[in-house]
Formats: C-alpha cells, structure tokens, sequence
C-alpha cells in the first residue's frame, strides 16, 4: 500500500515535469518503481533522441523527484538505460 501512494506522488511530480520537457517537444512517461526505489521512465518525442537527455534526466526529472521524495534512489530511462 505505502509502495502504491509512493508511486502515485512519483507520477504527479511526472505530471508537474512534463509541460517543461513538452515545450521542447519532448514528453515522458512513467513506466515503473522498483522495489528498490528506482523510477524508471520513457523519454519520448525530442527527448528520447536528444543528446542532453541524459543531462535532463539527471539535472531535471531525477533532482526534482529526489528533491521532494528523498527515499527514491535514482530514476533511469529504460529506452536509454541511464
């Protein structure tokens, strides 16, 4: 239970990223947390071929989950594998 409300503050952090990266044409989809606190997602559109991708997915879609969820360890993209 705690795991399933734990995903759901993860999607709309997600929610609140998304128009940032839809203005560059880009968008991201949540695809899972892991038992290990990883979230993993798909970076789409301008995104998941853009060569600063791993850069936002770090600097931006990881720091800001992290920042308001600590107990998540890292996010990857699972297209990208980062």
């Amino acid at each position: 239970m705690e795991n399933a409300t734990l995903e759901q503050k993860v999607m709309s952090i997600i929610d609140q990223i998304r128009p940032y990266l839809e203005q560059d044409g880009g968008n991201i989809e949540f695809v899972e947390l892991t038992d290990d606190m990883v979230v993993k997602v798909r970076l789409q559109g301008a995104c998941g071929t853009c060569p600063h991708a791993k850069m936002t997915l770090k600097n931006g879609v990881e720091q800001t989950i992290k920042h308001y969820l600590p107990e998540i360890d890292h996010v990857e993209d699972v297209v990208l594998g980062f």
